[in-house]
């Protein structure tokens, strides 16, 4: 070896290094993609041997499914690039990282911007829940959870749940002109309400109902919480697009490498598009030996 070119894959690792990099990065979110489609396939499995509703509003099986299909698909590639140093499958993998990257920040950005129509939006959605509350357990669990998590009652408020067919006044029965029990104020920790405690309150004045049930929309009350935690959002943000950020820079470094190398030995093509085991062979030889200069050629 009698110069610096004669060593710069092997001496700087950069080649080496920024592959395996690249394919513990993609293998990783395959699996973590495969393991959540499995949930989600899981998931709506279970869902539908219950269900009675046949819409799929707010289903976490569906949002499951999708995001874990995204995230194998893509991350294979990922792992099928990096393996083959295939140049067309490394730059569909960078590309769609960084189309997702971009519509994550574009679809923030707009959500802030249109904040009065993105709050209008959701109080929309959730009274669309709302009216089918009691026969689909998916919202149903979620807006329970977030009624006692963000201690609201409602989507805008809680006179919301009048579009329900069981709480509205013209109903018969117990339910008729009242809301759920994770709307009602629980004074001691980890205390069970009455499941009738919010008997009747949809017919008594707002002020009123201040001791009894939690009279702010759970829209509000979320982006109150946002606000107040945003610390917290802050992380969570940066914990999803910077990995997503991270597979785009090490894609385009390691896709410059793969260049660097194509126009240093001349042409290159993918092992799998070989005519024959014997050509693959000596293809593979050869770029080792290139690659690797502190390596002897082998026959």
């Amino acid at each position: 070896m009698s110069g610096n070119d004669d060593i710069r894959y092997c001496h700087k690792f950069s080649y080496v290094f920024l592959k395996y990099l690249l394919l513990l990065y993609a293998i990783v979110f395959w699996l973590i993609g495969g393991f959540i489609l499995a949930i989600g396939i899981y998931a709506e499995v279970e869902r539908q041997r219950f269900k009675t509703l046949e819409g799929v509003f707010l289903a976490p099986a569906i949002i499951l499914i999708l995001l874990g299909i995204v995230m194998f698909v893509v991350s294979f590639i990922g792992v099928l690039a990096s393996l083959r140093d295939n140049l067309t499958l490394l730059k569909v993998f960078m590309y769609t990282l960084t189309m997702c990257l971009i519509l994550e920040l574009l679809g923030g950005v707009l959500a802030l911007a249109f904040h009065n129509q993105t709050v209008e939006l959701l109080n929309k959605n959730i009274r669309r829940g709302i009216v089918n509350y009691y026969d689909d357990l998916d919202f149903k669990n979620i807006m329970d959870f977030v009624q006692k998590k963000f201690k609201c009652c409602g989507g805008q408020e809680y006179k919301d749940w009048e579009v329900n067919m069981y709480h509205n006044c013209s109903a018969p029965g117990p339910l008729a002109c009242g809301v759920p029990y994770t709307c009602c104020i629980t004074r001691k920790p980890n205390e069970v309400a009455n499941t009738l405690c919010g008997y009747k309150v949809l017919e008594k004045e707002r002020l009123n109902l201040i001791d009894e049930i939690y009279i702010r929309g759970c829209t509000d009350a979320f982006f109150i919480w946002l606000m107040d935690n945003y610390k917290i959002m802050a992380g969570l943000l940066l914990g999803i697009l910077l990995p997503q950020f991270f597979g785009v820079i090490v894609s385009w470094l390691y896709i410059t490498r793969v260049e660097d190398a194509i126009s240093e030995y001349g042409h290159y093509m993918d092992g799998l598009l070989s005519s024959s085991a014997e050509e693959r062979q000596a293809k593979r030889q050869g770029r080792m030996a290139k690659w690797f200069r502190c390596m002897p050629e082998f026959d």
